[in-house]
């Protein structure tokens, strides 16, 4: 019921955002109602924004790349200061009192569609066509893009008319309001945009959401611990099944093929991270070499931005991949077939859309318009045909654990744990594929809103529901929480994530031009993100407790520490990197100054890295640990790996981002957001030393942290043990030494080994027989009685 009233909402703030945003103009026009441009150029200037990467360098209302300006922050103060000199030129008595009622005067009109310029903002609109011809026309790699970037004086133009759409929203009131389309941002004192009473009192509220809910959370945690948290209960004494007898099946050792991509399109990332980083250290040279001719900066980022994604992604797939088997007990007959063709897509996604980003950043005139080549909004930046084929991709994906686990679902009640692996499964290629509603075509705001569901909704809760029935699976499967207790953990992060994960999505559209609920909805909701993130951490330790209680109870050693410990370190991320920080920069009052700092990139860094990328690295560790034979693996490389990618990202975190976007924050607060995130300040030497420092984390995350796990993901290509049999043991990857004894005290177990039986349908029954592992088999092949 939660998730479902989280989606009216949503689909209440649809209707709205399409109906009420940000209007675009059929032409715009001057008094006599000639024709200045329109919205078709409008249009196409967004497309050439996109198609160019410019949203990879720069931002468009707060959202894009972090090192070149927010473009309407910045035709906003070229058009504002340039219209006063106009004004003051005319010995006019107020001169700023002028410039503000004409920029703030909303001459639309919807019935005509027409949107009327004065003359002096249509000469600054001409002017500022100049500024923009030498900006992107530079003969030089001087500002970190490819030399003589955009020339065209058409393209100049129509993309001039974009930023000045934007800038006009920003400023022009709403009508009946005294606020602008984007709740008067950016801060622009020229033309007195400043913080409007909807922001300060939603930050408010958002604020004391925070905390009754924290406060709540706490009391219901002392209560009922033991009834909601990875408390195991009265489990028995096991033996871990060890690497080496365990069998896998053919589809099992081909997911060794993915981790080893995954690890390679992660290092890859984080080179390119590394080549983005030292452009705002010095954007002149790349340790004496013209980079940007080759990769400039907007390329780089796209790349990094698309690779953090996609290898992360495939490390959760692969995961699902290798865990169907042992959900179901056998793997179907020419299932590898449909796992490597699933490789090969993905492989073909990433090569195509590669290629297609490089052709439109550096202008290949076939790339226009062609869906097979042109760039697309930030995060979904891959060329639409590759985005419909990453879609079938993901549905074969689904099509390939429903195969897998099929006979498990047919003994099973539809909400049971095995169907629930499968409705969270789902759930991933359905959400990615509401990103097809947002193309190169879209008016700003509405594709802000559906983009969003992606970055948001995909990423950020479905991605993680699943992740979640994952690592709850596991540790059935390991015999060290009981099912029950695993149904219940997913069905409280359904809970608490749909609380304010959904709704919450609106913290990305504040200042997009969508109406004012899109804000008083995300804030509020959005801080009550805050409140599972700090069950996670709350737990973490519980979870390194349990495991310790288990494997003191086991005669054979855990095999799975350093996986486990990445999901520790997800937990303590998951609080620090998208709930301290991520609050920090959700605050509607806080965003409007940040946003597009880097407090925002420090956010993104802490969340995506810390909370997915650790996941991704600890899942597959969990399933190469049976791949590698025992003699073969590496823990040193393992623990290596563990403490490189933290304390790496811990410096990048601490030691640059967050120093910078507190500096960037101040000069937002106390001079204007336009001089916070010009090129000139950033590239400050003050502000390049902080970039510097950045360096030896860079260099652990990458050689120790990353270069380990690559090497552990070629043990799994190159030693991985034989494939030798299609059935595997059904939920056991442990032997129990001693059954648990009875809470009546009616049994007392033996001493020798038995397999664990147990009793799948009646699992969400009460108690019974869930104080142990006695119970025999139900007759009815696990179907509900």
């Amino acid at each position: 019921m939660v998730m479902i009233f989280g989606f009216l909402v949503m689909g209440f703030l649809a209707v709205r955002t399409y109906t009420d945003s940000m209007p675009m103009p059929k032409q715009v026009v001057d008094s006599q109602g000639t024709v200045v441009f329109t919205g078709a150029d409008i249009t196409s200037g967004q497309q050439i924004f996109l198609r160019r990467g410019l949203q990879e360098y720069g931002s468009i209302v707060g959202h894009g790349g972090y090192l070149g300006p927010d473009y309407t922050a910045d035709y906003l103060r070229r058009s504002a200061t340039m219209v006063l000199a106009d004004l003051t030129a005319t010995g006019i008595q107020d001169p700023h009192g002028a410039l503000v009622t004409m920029m703030r005067t909303n001459r639309y009109d919807a019935d005509t569609g027409n949107l009327v310029f004065t003359n002096e903002q249509i000469k600054a609109f001409k002017a500022i066509q100049g500024h923009y011809a030498d900006y992107f026309g530079s003969p030089t790699t001087q500002y970190g893009l490819i030399p003589n970037a955009i020339t065209g004086q058409q393209d100049i133009r129509q993309l001039t008319s974009f930023f000045a759409w934007t800038s006009w929203a920003a400023a022009a009131e709403r009508p009946g309001h005294n606020y602008s389309y984007t709740n008067n941002w950016p801060g622009e004192p020229l033309v007195n945009n400043g913080p409007t009473a909807d922001i300060i009192v939603w930050s408010g509220l958002s604020l004391i959401a925070l905390l009754v809910g924290t406060g709540l959370l706490f009391a219901m945690y002392g209560r009922w611990s033991r009834n909601v948290g990875w408390d195991s209960g009265e489990t028995p004494a096991l033996s871990f099944r060890q690497p080496g007898k365990v069998a896998i099946t053919p589809g099992q050792r081909a997911t060794a093929w993915y981790f080893f991509i995954v690890a390679i399109l992660f290092l890859g990332q984080t080179l390119l991270g590394g080549a983005i980083e030292h452009y705002r250290a010095d954007l002149s040279s790349f340790f004496g070499f013209d980079l940007a001719k080759m990769l400039p900066f907007n390329l780089a980022r796209t790349w990094h931005v698309q690779l953090s994604i996609l290898w992360t992604a495939a490390s959760f797939l692969a995961a699902g991949i290798f865990l169907a088997p042992y959900i179901s007990g056998r793997e179907p007959k020419r299932q590898t077939w449909l796992i490597y063709g699933l490789l090969g897509a993905l492989a073909l996604v990433i090569a195509g859309s590669f290629v297609g980003e490089a052709m439109s950043i550096f202008g290949v005139e076939a790339v226009a318009g062609n869906p097979l080549w042109d760039m697309q909004w930030e995060y979904l930046d891959l060329p639409r045909i590759w985005q419909g084929v990453l879609v079938v991709g993901l549905f074969l994906w689904i099509i390939i654990i429903y195969r897998g686990i099929r006979a498990r679902l047919q003994k099973e009640h539809r909400f049971n744990l095995p169907w629930l692996f499968f409705y969270s499964g789902l759930a991933i290629p359905g959400f990615y594929a509401v990103g097809l509603l947002a193309s190169t075509e879209t008016a700003l705001p509405v594709a802000d809103y559906w983009r969003f569901w992606v970055v948001h909704l995909w990423v950020e809760d479905f991605l993680e529901l699943f992740t979640t029935v994952m690592v709850a699976y596991i540790f059935v499967m390991l015999g060290v929480i009981r099912r029950k207790i695993a149904m219940q953990l997913i069905l409280l992060d359904v809970i608490l994530y749909s609380v304010g994960g959904v709704i919450g999505t609106m913290h990305h559209l504040y200042f997009s031009g969508t109406p004012v609920e899109n804000m008083a909805l995300g804030a509020f909701f959005s801080a009550l993100e805050v409140i599972p993130l700090t069950f996670l951490t709350i737990e973490a330790w519980s979870f390194l407790q349990l495991g310790s209680r288990q494997e003191s109870r086991s005669s054979a050693p855990f095999p799975h520490r350093w996986a486990v410990m990445f999901l520790v370190a997800v937990g303590f991320w998951n609080f620090l990197g998208a709930g301290v920080f991520g609050f920090l920069v959700n605050l509607p009052i806080v965003s409007y100054y940040e946003i597009g700092t880097a407090l925002t990139a420090n956010h993104a860094h802490a969340s995506m890295m810390g909370v997915y990328g650790m996941l991704g690295v600890g899942l597959a560790l969990f399933a190469l640990r049976y791949i590698i034979p025992a003699e073969r693996w590496s823990d040193k490389a393992a623990r290596l790996s563990f403490w490189g990618l933290n304390l790496g990202l811990a410096w990048m975190s601490f030691a640059t981002l967050i120093p910078l976007g507190v500096i960037q924050l101040w000069h937002s607060i106390n001079d204007s957001y336009y001089e916070a995130r010009t090129l000139n300040f950033i590239t400050q030497p003050g502000n390049a030393v902080l970039e510097w420092l950045r360096l030896p984390g860079d260099l652990m995350l990458i050689i120790v942290g990353v270069l380990p796990f690559l090497w552990i993901t070629w043990l799994g290509v190159r030693h991985g043990i034989k494939a030798t049999t299609y059935d595997v043991p059904e939920e056991a990857l442990f032997v129990l030494e001693q059954p648990a004894t009875v809470a009546a005290g009616t049994g007392t177990g033996t001493d020798d080994d038995v397999e664990p039986r147990q009793r799948y349908g009646s699992d969400n029954h009460g108690d019974r027989n869930d104080q142990g592992w006695s119970g025999d088999r139900s007759d009815n092949g696990g179907r509900e009685p």
